[in-house]
């Protein structure tokens, strides 16, 4: 049965019982439509082609009805264009061959005197406009922007954003028309113009100056906005027309960014705005959120960029999630800009800590590690230890780790500072980097006054609990170490020492090995601080035999790294005065710089500062990461591995083993850097090689000379730190900040910064550098060797040279952008002369 109409066909789609039938139906009525389509039925093709959008909406094929709805777009009749541009719509996409056909008559129809015919032939290019179409048809676009009739100056408005999105070129047409439409009164046209002009000044910065002069009056116009009365019209909840008052301050903020005298034109009105809308609704927050986000992007006043965290702040009391969520991604964007305002709000900030919804938990930590600071730590340290009591596991690991590096930054004393440590390794000692537990065992090993109390400390914290596992390997190792201490003079509890045996303390330990929490790791912890007690002359000569008992029953161990230790343990017994040397106490380690890597909650932690270094002659560097832990390497040995040559470092995950004649080739290399002439910049891209190819002499470099970029002004927010300019190229802009201090001569750390100039993010970076032979460079890894746009990612060196020579570098840089691989070289001498110090 063949349904005459779109009614009875849908009441006989309805009246389908099973799936079956309703397919059998569809096709039945398809073939009939292509019946009457080879039929050149004009009378039916109507209701054909009403039936057939109803077939394609059910997701049956339709497509054979394209060429029929051009046909209905021809018809002289309303209705008929109507239906069939509705068909263009639905049955045709820009990739269509067809859709050539339709050029024309949209056109004709753009040129109609019917407003409602212009208006369909519009709201069909808006819809599937191809660059060609686009191209053909932008000049009809362009006049009716002019157009007498609101109606089609806002549907023209919406074409023309169609068109410079296909056609970016084109964009500068509609600059002028776009300008003269944000004087409309009309608030669909005026919407439109500023949607339309927001995406020009997206898609080309210069033409940013054209709109600035359009300031005042977007001002104007949303002051009247924030002023008027009740308007029905435009009215939701309470406030006039907000989806307006949102574009036009997105608007604003693109204007006024960068342009002091821009942001001093808008700084009253959204002074104004941030005070007169309602925060009791949904409709007033999402303005003032806008409202914020144009302040802190201006050049706005101080005043008013508090006033804009301020509003943040309200919104974390706010029930709704959406807005708290909102707030605390804001804060952590801005909080850098100033964080004695942000600070104002940490109550706030920390009760988020306890919010039912993991991603505002996650929010709130993230932002409560940004505000940590010298005056702050106690509190924010107190108060994130509370919340890892209770803190879901996945959280812990980032936790411990952003706790502990917050301490040894920030540390009021060295006391408060192991008793944090401690803090974390009781409650989350099985989510403690490797890197975290040296740190604490150095802290330890360089503090002699301290270390009584932090052996009692964990003598009792493994007494009452060997089941987190960074606990019992500090506590083994401490208590290993210096257990001399803890017999002679008793464990504090309570500021009353306890008389502790030798006995006592070696059951406690030997607890530890048969525990069933026990790993490899912590077993060979256990052997080497029995081992360790056994040498003391505290020790009794029958737990100096139960020890030696233990080693020989562990040195048939099927564990080979535990036998072996057990065997060379057990051995040390029988060679005297030999064992005393060998097992003496430990001298304290070498202090090393800590640089974090980032942890699981993506927010970079670290605690080298410039000062840091240059207060400690002897630092060096060691990376950690949140992946597997990697053994820490010297300068030297790094050297070895690439270069083979004490002038030159990299960053460990840049190493490669080369062959002996490489390596001699590279020192020569190397050492013939630096000649009588300057050194100069080299950019150089080319495809990236493999660390084989970089190191044999068959594949050199490219080099070509240029001359050294001049200084940028200074960004380190000091008036005695410049910054130089090493390397601006492919999207990768790299900056060196030397410092250097009075006390001592000679030595200069610079901090490399890297950024991303474009949007592409920048992946692999290898950054390497070479110094002349006179000098020694050290370095620490980089923070990061992936660089996104809007982040900065650093890396340390430091440079000794004699006193009054200039400082001057060979870089290497290899990275990749959007699969695309680079590796340039470059000779930077941009440094001023007397960098190190003058001759005396």
């Amino acid at each position: 049965m063949v349904h005459s109409n779109l009614k009875s066909l849908i009441k006989g789609i309805r009246a389908c019982k099973t799936v079956a039938d309703e397919r059998a139906l569809i096709q039945q009525e398809s073939a009939a439509i292509r019946a009457s389509f080879r039929e050149e039925d004009s009378f039916q093709r109507h209701n054909n082609i009403a039936k057939l959008l109803y077939i394609h909406m059910l997701g049956s094929p339709a497509h054979f009805g394209q060429i029929e709805c051009l046909k209905l777009v021809a018809s002289p009749r309303f209705a008929d264009k109507r239906l069939g541009y509705l068909g263009i719509m639905l049955l045709l996409d820009e990739n269509q061959e067809v859709l050539t056909l339709v050029t024309n008559s949209l056109k004709n129809d753009m040129n109609h005197s019917n407003m409602y015919t212009v208006g369909l032939a519009l709201c069909t290019f808006a819809n599937i406009a191809s660059e060609e179409m686009s191209r053909d048809l932008a000049n009809e676009v362009e006049k009716l922007l002019g157009s007498s009739n609101t109606y089609i100056r806002k549907k023209a408005a919406l074409c023309a954003l169609r068109v410079i999105k296909k056609v970016p070129d084109l964009a500068d047409h509609y600059v002028a028309k776009a300008k003269s439409l944000l004087t409309d009164r009309n608030h669909g046209v005026l919407l439109t113009a500023i949607t339309l002009a927001s995406e020009i000044c997206q898609l080309n910065d210069d033409l940013l100056s054209e709109f600035r002069d359009a300031v005042p009056l977007l001002v104007r116009n949303l002051k009247s906005y924030v002023t008027t009365g009740y308007s029905p019209e435009h009215d939701v909840s309470g406030i006039t027309d907000p989806f307006l008052q949102v574009k036009v301050l997105r608007l604003l903020r693109m204007l006024g960014k960068g342009d002091s005298h821009a942001s001093e034109t808008m700084n009253d009105i959204l002074a104004q705005v941030a005070t007169n809308t309602d925060s009791t609704k949904n409709v007033g927050n999402s303005i003032l959120y806008e409202t914020v986000l144009t302040i802190l992007d201006i050049e706005a006043d101080p005043g008013l960029r508090v006033m804009a965290i301020n509003i943040l702040g309200k919104f974390l009391s706010n029930r709704d999630n959406n807005i708290r969520y909102v707030a605390l991604n804001t804060l952590n964007k801005v909080v850098s800009m100033d964080t004695n305002a942000v600070q104002r709000h940490r109550n706030t900030i920390l009760d988020c800590l306890r919010d039912g919804d993991i991603s505002i938990r996650r929010r709130a930590l993230e932002l409560s590690y940004a505000l940590i600071n010298e005056q702050s730590v106690r509190i924010l340290v107190r108060e994130l230890l509370a919340f890892l009591e209770v803190a879901d596991d996945e959280f812990k690991l980032g936790m411990t780790t952003q706790i502990c590096v917050a301490a040894e930054r920030y540390a009021p004393n060295k006391r408060w500072h192991i008793d944090t440590v401690l803090r974390v390794l009781k409650l989350a000692g099985n989510f403690v980097r490797e890197e975290t537990l040296s740190a604490f065992i150095r802290l330890v090993a360089h503090t002699p006054e301290l270390q009584h109390y932090t052996a009692s400390k964990l003598y009792l914290a493994l007494k009452a609990d060997i089941s987190q596992e960074s606990l019992t390997l500090a506590a083994t190792w401490v208590l290993g170490e210096y257990n001399d201490i803890i017999l002679e003079n008793g464990v504090v509890d309570d500021d009353n020492p306890v008389r502790v045996t030798d006995k006592e303390l070696v059951d406690l330990i030997l607890s530890t090995l048969e525990s069933p929490y026990a790993n490899s790791l912590a077993r060979q912890y256990t052997l080497t601080s029995i081992t360790k007690i056994s040498s003391r002359s505290t020790t009794s000569r029958s737990e100096q035999e139960r020890i030696h008992e233990v080693l020989a029953k562990y040195t048939t161990s099927p564990e080979l790294e535990i036998q072996q230790r057990a065997v060379e343990f057990a051995s040390l017994f029988n060679l005297g005065s030999i064992q005393e040397g060998v097992l003496e106490r430990m001298p304290p380690p070498e202090l090393k710089a800590t640089v974090m890597g980032v942890v699981s909650e993506k927010k970079p932690v670290g605690s080298t500062k410039v000062d840091d270094l240059l207060g400690d002659d002897t630092s060096s560097s060691q990376v950690h990461t949140n992946g597997p832990s990697v053994a820490a390497q010297s300068n030297q040995d790094l050297l070895a591995e690439i270069f083979g040559s004490s002038t030159l470092t990299s960053t460990p995950s840049t190493a490669a083993v080369s062959t002996p004649s490489a390596h001699r080739s590279a020192v020569n290399d190397i050492l013939g850097l630096f000649g009588s002439t300057p050194a100069a910049a080299v950019f150089t891209p080319a495809p990236i090689q493999t660390p084989k190819a970089i190191n044999t002499p068959s594949a050199p470099l490219p080099q070509s000379q240029s001359q050294s970029p001049p200084p940028q002004a200074s960004t380190s927010g000091s008036s005695r730190l410049t910054t130089y300019t090493a390397y601006d190229q492919n999207g990768l802009k790299i900056t060196l900040t030397p410092q250097t201090s009075p006390a001592k001569p000679g030595i200069v750390m610079i901090m490399a910064r890297f950024q991303v100039t474009g949007v592409s993010p920048v992946t692999g970076i290898s950054f390497q550098a070479a110094v002349p032979k006179t000098q020694q460079l050290q370095m620490l890894p980089m923070s990061s060797s992936t660089v996104n746009a809007g982040t900065v990612e650093t890396q340390q060196m430091r440079v000794i040279a004699p006193v009054g020579s200039n400082v001057r570098l060979r870089l290497r840089i290899s990275y990749a952008i959007d699969n695309q691989s680079y590796q340039e070289q470059v000779d930077f001498a941009g440094f001023p002369s007397g960098l190190t110090g003058k001759n005396s």
